[in-house]
């Protein structure tokens, strides 16, 4: 009986030392596991703050260009305006040719001096 004692003993005695190696183990690929994830993660939020800064930057110049666009169509449409009006104005008798193209020109440096100047303004506070 007393060898039978001795034997569960000793195979306690090792299953105990599988256990602590086993938790000893387990705890070091724990710890591996989670800077691996961390590392990951770190690399991960490095990638996205790129790419929500590049995806930011795009859209700021995309903007600006839209602005541009849309001053310079106003520019556009606005001397289509006047231009159209001076001819309504000289055909319907309103006013005689040489006076209409002497208003003419005065408003049309009137207008083009608002619209640069907003021009200039949208361009600053785009940037």
């Amino acid at each position: 009986m007393d060898a039978l004692k001795k034997g569960f003993s000793m195979a306690k005695e090792g299953v105990v030392a599988a256990a602590e190696k086993t938790k000893a183990g387990v705890e070091e690929a724990a710890a591996k596991t989670k800077e691996g994830v961390m590392y990951v993660g770190n690399k991960t939020k490095d990638g996205m703050v790129a790419g929500v800064n590049t995806v930011a930057q795009r859209t700021t110049d995309q903007a600006n260009i839209v602005g541009d666009a849309t001053v310079s169509g106003a520019n556009e449409l606005s001397q289509q305006t006047v231009e159209g009006l001076e001819n309504v104005a000289v055909n319907s008798g309103l006013v005689n040719q040489e006076q209409g193209q002497e208003e003419a020109v005065a408003v049309k440096a009137e207008h083009e001096g608002d619209f640069s100047q907003g021009a200039e303004q949208a361009g600053q506070a785009g940037q």
